[in-house]
This record gives C-alpha cells, sequence and structure tokens, in this order.
C-alpha cells in the first residue's frame, strides 16, 4: 500500500495534533502526579521524623518522670511526719535531742515549737539552749543536723566561749504536710 503526498500530510498533521495533545494534555497531568507523589514522600519523610522525635522524647520524658518521682520519694522521706502537729513539734524536739546528746553538747533549755502554717505546708521551728566543754562537739552537731533524715534546717546558730565551756543556742526548722494534720482536738461528742 502506497501513501499519496496528501495522506501523509494528513499522517504527519495527525502527528503534529497528538504531540500538541500529549504535550498540553498528558505531559502536565504526568507533572503533577509526579510533584504530589514528590509532596507525599517529603510528608512522609517529614511524619517519620516527626514520630522518631516522640519516640525519642517519650523515653526522655519517661526517664525524667522516674527521676521526679526517685526525687519526690527523697523529698517525702525529709519531711516529718505525725497525726497532729503537736507529735510533729515532739518529733523534731526529740530528733533535735538525740542529735545533742550524740554530739556530747548538754541541753541547757529548750523553748516551745513554733509553727507557720500554709495551706499544704507546716513549718515547726524549734529553739534549744546548749553547753558543751569542747567546741568541736558542736561541729559534730551541726554535720549531724546536715545529714538529718527528716531534714532539719539550721535556721539561727551562736556560739560563745565562757571559762572553761562553750554555750549557744540554735533555731532549726522543720517541715511536715499539713494535709491531714489534726490541728484541734476534739471536743467529746
Amino acid at each position: 500500500m502506497t501513501i499519496n503526498k496528501r495522506e501523509k500530510i494528513i499522517v504527519y498533521i495527525a502527528v503534529i495534533v497528538a504531540v500538541i495533545f500529549a504535550a498540553t494534555t498528558i505531559f502536565p497531568s504526568v507533572q503533577k502526579i509526579y510533584r504530589d507523589r514528590q509532596e507525599n514522600i517529603e510528608e512522609v519523610l517529614l511524619e517519620t521524623d516527626r514520630e522518631q522525635r516522640l519516640i525519642e522524647n517519650t523515653l526522655n520524658w519517661r526517664e525524667r518522670r522516674v527521676e521526679v518521682e526517685q526525687r519526690a520519694v527523697e523529698l517525702e522521706q525529709e519531711i516529718f511526719s505525725g497525726d497532729t502537729i503537736p507529735l510533729v513539734e515532739a518529733d523534731i524536739q526529740r530528733a533535735l535531742s538525740q542529735y545533742a546528746r550524740e554530739s556530747g553538747i548538754l541541753i541547757n533549755s529548750t523553748r516551745l515549737a513554733e509553727r507557720l502554717q500554709t495551706e499544704s505546708w507546716l513549718m515547726i521551728s524549734q529553739e534549744m539552749s546548749f553547753r558543751t566543754p569542747d567546741a568541736s562537739n558542736t561541729v559534730g552537731f551541726l554535720e549531724r543536723l546536715e545529714n538529718s533524715m527528716p531534714r532539719l534546717s539550721v535556721r539561727d546558730f551562736s556560739i560563745n566561749r565562757t571559762r572553761a565551756q562553750y554555750t549557744g543556742s540554735i533555731t532549726v526548722v522543720g517541715f511536715a504536710r499539713s494535709e491531714g494534720l489534726v490541728t484541734e482536738v476534739a471536743d467529746g461528742r
């Protein structure tokens, strides 16, 4: 079968129309599909990176949670506890007296404990006057207070030398949670 010149021109025009059609319709569609695919790949990569960061952050937050829980347990051991405020005060006075005896400190007198109460905390301040024949006993006493559990913090300390002994006074504070502490005695009804 032979193609004449007119048929050749029609075939060429058809090929040109097909190429123009492909260039104006199919090629942009292919480009759009390619761009959409690239955007999807980038989005998946970003989401994967975000998920990886979340996993890493989850591990960090779990570690921090464990640390905070451990610190909370440690802090709970540093505060005094009891059923009533007078029992907490007596516990602080007993601990202070015990550390003094263990250090070779002789107690002259103790004052009544003073308390400061907020919504959830109770700070009890205990003052004691003492004497000792050796100044190094006070160093041991202060070290015991520093390492005390529940924690007793020194708020005020003074020492004077008189003849063959040292006299002084110390004020320590201890903390307790005020929630659940009975502050008044029931009136018997």
